[in-house]
């Protein structure tokens, strides 16, 4: 799965297809407040992207996707780690 809780953050790992938007939320909704770990993943769906912008969690380290990491994700500054 590419969207996971280990207790600490959730972890967005490889690529992220439409599925993983679903599975974002509603972790995002578990754990408010909860960082989201971008340093594993290669690719973002949009619908993972507009879930990210819509609901601007926390946010740890940069997106392999180059174009999300260049033109998407910088509107939202990350969150210091710990």
């Amino acid at each position: 799965m590419s969207v996971t809780w280990d207790g600490e953050a959730i972890r967005l790992e490889g690529d992220c297809h439409v599925e993983a938007a679903e599975t974002l939320v509603s972790l995002i909704e578990a754990h408010p407040g909860s960082a989201v770990d971008l340093t594993q993943c290669r690719h973002l769906h949009s619908a993972v992207v507009q879930a990210l912008l819509v609901l601007k969690p926390p946010r740890w380290g940069a997106c392999g996707d180059p174009f999300v990491a260049t033109w998407i994700l910088p509107s939202q500054s990350p969150s210091p780690k710990g």
